[in-house]
């Protein structure tokens, strides 16, 4: 295992570990303990999800949080729930995942110079962190980022993750422009060796309501396999 991989690892062991907010804690494991009625065979994960993808990748996708019952469940971020499998097939279709469906963290999917993550990374009640449990997990990603010396193109899924995009390339001294870009569908900016490109994210409410659609999600995916000169995965 290379360094950055072995890295990476200590990081993720460390994600996994993290007991900061006592809310998020109490609800995370509260839902894992509860669970729903059509998972409730499943055992849930119940803990901090890690980020996942390649160590090499040039694409980063940033969202929110896990799921309660996507990857608070699998373990694995976007796996497992309706946001996911918008996401994942959009990956597939443009070349960047292995599979267009993501059920488990065990399922065989790999991503193709692409790594995701969640600013966020335990479950929160609503949807909704506080700003201190935001400021609490941000540094996993500061050093996340740092750990992926290869990723060019940010992609952030919403506009939490647009913001958490900008401060965790402030944390690694890359300023954004005066005045701070502002999130937008298909929006970009330059900060430092960066493109951040916004998406608005992939949630059921977005995709039913139509605010997101196939067509313009494929085009910010695509647009960030361009912006990062990525060749698509062949058949």
């Amino acid at each position: 295992m290379a360094a950055a991989e072995r890295d990476l690892a200590s990081l993720t062991a460390e994600i996994v570990a993290c007991r900061r907010c006592p809310r998020l804690v109490e609800w995370r494991e509260r839902v894992a303990a509860e669970k729903v009625a059509r998972f409730r065979d499943e055992t849930y994960w119940g803990r901090p999800v890690p980020g996942f993808g390649d160590p090499a990748a040039r694409i980063l996708l940033l969202g929110l949080a896990p799921a309660a019952h996507g990857g608070n469940r699998t373990g694995r971020v976007f796996t497992g729930d309706a946001s996911g499998d918008f996401l994942f097939a959009a990956l597939h279709r443009a070349g960047l995942a292995s599979s267009p469906v993501s059920r488990r963290a065990d399922d065989g999917l790999t991503l193709h110079d692409t790594y995701i993550a969640a600013a966020v990374r335990c479950a929160p009640p609503a949807n909704k962190p506080t700003p201190d449990e935001r400021d609490r997990c941000a540094p996993f990603l500061h050093r996340e980022l740092a750990l992926l010396p290869r990723i060019r193109v940010i992609v952030a899924l919403g506009a939490f993750g647009w913001d958490a995009s900008l401060r965790a390339m402030a944390a690694l001294d890359h300023a954004s422009p005066k005045p701070a870009p502002t999130f937008g569908h298909l929006a970009e900016a330059a900060v430092g060796p960066y493109v951040l490109l916004g998406s608005y994210h992939p949630s059921q409410q977005n995709v039913y309501t139509g605010r997101l659609t196939r067509p313009m999600f494929d085009a910010v995916i695509v647009r960030a396999r361009g912006l990062a000169a990525v060749d698509p995965l062949r058949p």
